[in-house]
């Protein structure tokens, strides 16, 4: 019976990690060690973990080192043959190990396997829409054009995939072992991903169901988008230097990708000129993002200006009459794809 390591990583959680915890002791598969990743957060999320007595719980000390580092402390000390990433403020389904259980033993070339996931608010409840991300066939190309894996709650990975993907580091006066790179603050998920998928044959697959719970809050700033795009660039100028040909040929439209999907971040934040300025970059990136995928591009583009224009009284009403329809459509997608 294979073990799963699920890493933790804590930092200012205190009032999510409770739950989050919960989740991943609720799994029906039963052969896991839980990881949680203390990175030096000043809050009480850790007096909340130790009040948790299952002895499956570890409990790991660090000064502050960002989301890469907590992980890679994690993958160093992990047990388990898996290992599973999950975000503080995260949650899991019970059945989501056994599900990924069952398609890593069924397919032995896939290194990464990824669930789809359901978008919850700050208090837990559900927001009725889902990440919905190719689940086969994944090429380096999607990898960083679209990011499949969508989210670092959704992921579980065999050893063996880090193990051929390590490299040295020094960043803390010590040289260790480095899966992701503890230089990106922001996107070092997708940076992973795609040396994964360029540096590996392991395969990235993903399974039908929505059994991860992706926290959206109110906390993220607009100027923190342009963060974002930023630490994107660096990551496409880390592929181009092992990858030129991929970053040659697909860069600008994943630039126009990841434009685009700053531009939905910012309307999720009622933020109009930002979304209208973010949408506009994609479209003048690489306009073929509306051929190649119309309707959310077109969606986009229509919601940005909306939100600009219209008064927030007139807005609000169309936004929840649209989201209950795009809801309603991915969730007839997920049954047809679980019953195929």
């Amino acid at each position: 019976m294979k073990k799963f390591s699920i890493i933790i990583p804590v930092y200012n959680a205190e009032k999510y990690i409770a739950d989050t915890v919960q989740s991943a002791l609720n799994q029906t598969y039963k052969n896991f060690e839980i990881l949680i990743i203390d990175d030096a957060s000043p809050d009480r999320s850790i007096e909340i973990c130790q009040q948790f007595t299952d002895p499956r719980i570890k409990i790991i000390r660090q000064q502050n080192r960002g989301l890469a580092g907590a992980r890679n402390t994690g993958i160093r000390n992990a047990q388990g043959e898996y290992l599973a990433f999950l975000d503080a403020d995260d949650l899991w389904l019970p059945e989501k190990l056994e599900k990924h259980v069952e398609h890593l033993e069924n397919a032995p070339n896939v290194g990464v396997s990824f669930s789809r996931s359901a978008f919850i608010d700050e208090n837990g409840q559900s927001l009725g829409i889902y990440q919905l991300p190719l689940l086969k066939g994944i090429t380096p190309s999607i990898v960083l054009c679209r990011n499949p894996i969508s989210n670092g709650s959704a992921a579980v990975i065999r050893r063996e995939v880090f193990e051929a993907i390590k490299f040295q580091d020094n960043l803390h006066g010590t040289e260790s072992d480095c899966y992701f790179d503890e230089k990106f603050r922001q996107s070092e998920d997708i940076e992973c991903w795609i040396r994964i998928s360029v540096q590996t044959n392991w395969l990235l697959e993903g399974i039908p169901e929505a059994l991860t719970l992706y926290r959206v809050t109110s906390s993220g700033l607009s100027a923190n988008l342009l963060q974002q795009l930023d630490s994107w660039e660096k990551v496409i100028s880390k592929a181009n230097s092992y990858a030129p040909e991929l970053v040659a040929k697909w860069g600008t439209l994943a630039r126009a990708y990841q434009l685009r999907y700053l531009a939905r971040r910012a309307v999720s934040l009622q933020d109009g000129s930002m979304a209208v300025k973010l949408v506009n970059k994609a479209l003048a990136n690489n306009w073929r993002i509306i051929l190649t995928e119309p309707r959310r591009t077109l969606l986009t583009i229509a919601a940005a200006y909306m939100i600009l224009l219209l008064p927030q009284s007139l807005y609000n009403p169309i936004e929840t009459v649209a989201l209950k329809r795009t809801g309603a459509t991915q969730r007839r997608r997920i049954l047809q794809d679980q019953s195929s």
